[in-house]
C-alpha cells in the first residue's frame, strides 16, 4: 500500500480511494468484488446493506441507510462503474492509486470514486452524529452506460417503502452545486437495402448512401439547433446538440450494401421536448428516404432502436435543496448548469429532489491520467462533516414534521 505523508481524515480518504480504484469496475464488467468489499465496510460499523442487481445477478447497488428511522432524509449518491482504459496513454497503470503534485491519479478517481472514498471516510462520523434525520448511501452500478443500476435501485426503494426528501450526486462539479443539466437520448438506425453485384448497381439499393441521407438530416438538424442557441441560459452549451457516432455497414467493395447501421444522440436543455427532436430525424426517413428505397425494392426497411432515455435535471423543483446544499459548502451562488447528464434527472423524475455537488474537474473525466485534486477531496470531506453538524436536518417546506 502507498505511503502518504498526510494525517487524519485526508489520509484515511486516500487510503479507500487506493483500494477503491484497485476494482476495475469498468461497466462491461461485473463489480460484486467491490459491492462485496462496501458491505463489509459497512458491516464493520454495524450498517446493514441491502442490494438490488441486475438482471444476469453479476452486478449490483448498494444501498443504506444511518440515524434514526424516520422518513425522509438526505441521500448521497455515487455510481460504482468506470469508463475502460483501453487504448488511453497512461503513464501508471490506471487501477494504482498515484500520489503528485496535490493530485490523486487513477481511473475512477475524479468520476466518481472520489466522492465515495470521502463518503467512506466519514461513515464513523455520521454513526456519531446526533442526526435528526437518516442519511442514505446509494452505490449504484451501470451509470456509464445509460444510468442502469439507479433504475433497478429506484424501483427497489419503492417497493421498500423509502423515500428520501433528497439527493446529493457527487459527480465532479470542483465543489459546486449544480441545480440543473441536459437530458439525453440515444437511438440505433438499421437501414436495409438491397444487395447487387458492384457492375449491376441499378437492380440494387445502397443501404450505406441511403443511410447517409438519414445522417446529413442529422447534421442539419443539429445546425438548427445550434442556430436557436439562447444567450440567456444557465448553461454552458446553451442549444440542443444532436450527432451521429457510430456507422457500420458493407460487406465487401464488389457487392451493392444491404445493410447499414448508425448511432446518434441528442443532449437537450430541460424546457426541451425531446420527442420533437427525434421526430425531425424519424419522419424524414420514413416519408422521404424510405419510399425512394422502396421504389426499387419493396423488401426495403428502416428501423429505429431508442438505446438509452435519461432525462434532464430541472432547477426549479430543487431551489430548496440548492440553498440547503449552499450552506453547507459555505458557497453564496450555484454553478452553471451543465450539459452532461447524471442520475440526478432519474432521482427527480422519481419525485427526489436532487442536485449535483462533488469533488473534481468534470474536464478531467474519461481521459488518460485521471485525477482530483487533493484540496477537492478535502472540500467534499468539509461538506459531510458540515452534513453532520447539521443533523442532516434537511426538511421541504410542506413536509412538516413526518
Amino acid at each position: 500500500m502507498v505511503q502518504y505523508r498526510e494525517h487524519g481524515s485526508l489520509a484515511d480518504i486516500l487510503v479507500l480511494l487506493e483500494q477503491l480504484i484497485a476494482f476495475p469496475t469498468v461497466s462491461r464488467d461485473s463489480n460484486l468484488e467491490l459491492v462485496a468489499w462496501l458491505q463489509d465496510h459497512l458491516r464493520s460499523y454495524g450498517i446493514d446493506s441491502r442490494l438490488s442487481y441486475d438482471a444476469g445477478g453479476t452486478k449490483a447497488n448498494v444501498f443504506a441507510t444511518i440515524g434514526p428511522a424516520v422518513p425522509g432524509g438526505v441521500m448521497l449518491s455515487g455510481h460504482t462503474d468506470v469508463v475502460p482504459v483501453d487504448g488511453q496513454d497512461w503513464e501508471g497503470s490506471p487501477f494504482k492509486l498515484r500520489i503528485s503534485d496535490g493530485k490523486a491519479y487513477g481511473r475512477g478517481t475524479c468520476d466518481m470514486k472520489g466522492f465515495i472514498a470521502v463518503v467512506l471516510a466519514n461513515i464513523g462520523r455520521l454513526c456519531s452524529a446526533p442526526l435528526r434525520r437518516p442519511v442514505h448511501l446509494a452505490f449504484t452500478y451501470d451509470e456509464e452506460v445509460g444510468c442502469k443500476g439507479v433504475r433497478t435501485l429506484l424501483a427497489d426503494l419503492e417497493r421498500s417503502g423509502v423515500k428520501p426528501n433528497a439527493c446529493v450526486v457527487g459527480e465532479p462539479t470542483s465543489m459546486r452545486v449544480v441545480t440543473a443539466h441536459k437530458g439525453s437520448r440515444n437511438y440505433r438506425c438499421c437501414v436495409r437495402g438491397q444487395e447487387a453485384h458492384a457492375s449491376r448497381i441499378h437492380e440494387g439499393v445502397n443501404a450505406i448512401q441511403h443511410a447517409a441521407r438519414i445522417i446529413s438530416r442529422i447534421e442539419d438538424v443539429a445546425d438548427r439547433l445550434q442556430g436557436a442557441a439562447r444567450p440567456d441560459s444557465a448553461f454552458d452549451t446553451p442549444y440542443d446538440t444532436l450527432q451521429t457516432s457510430l456507422v457500420h455497414g458493407g460487406l465487401a467493395r464488389n457487392i451493392v450494401p444491404r445493410d447499414c447501421e448508425f448511432t446518434f444522440g441528442y443532449r437537450y436543455l430541460p424546457d426541451t421536448d425531446p420527442d420533437g427532436i427525434f421526430a425531425q430525424v424519424h419522419d424524414y426517413a420514413m416519408q422521404d428516404v424510405l419510399p425512394r428505397m422502396r421504389r426499387r425494392a419493396p423488401g426495403a426497411d428502416i428501423q429505429f432502436d431508442k438505446q438509452s432515455d435519461n432525462p434532464a435535471l430541472e432547477s426549479g423543483p430543487n431551489e430548496e435543496l440548492a440553498d440547503y446544499v449552499l450552506r453547507l459548502t459555505r458557497q453564496k451562488s450555484v454553478g452553471q448548469a451543465v450539459s452532461y447528464m447524471t442520475e440526478g434527472g432519474l432521482y427527480q423524475r422519481a419525485g427526489i429532489p436532487a442536485v449535483i455537488c462533488g469533488p473534481g474537474s468534470i474536464q478531467q473525466a474519461h481521459k488518460p491520467n485521471e485525477y482530483v485534486e487533493l484540496e477537492q477531496l478535502a472540500l467534499c470531506d468539509q461538506f459531510i462533516r458540515n452534513l453532520c453538524e447539521q443533523a442532516a436536518d434537511f426538511r421541504p417546506k410542506g413536509k412538516g414534521e413526518q
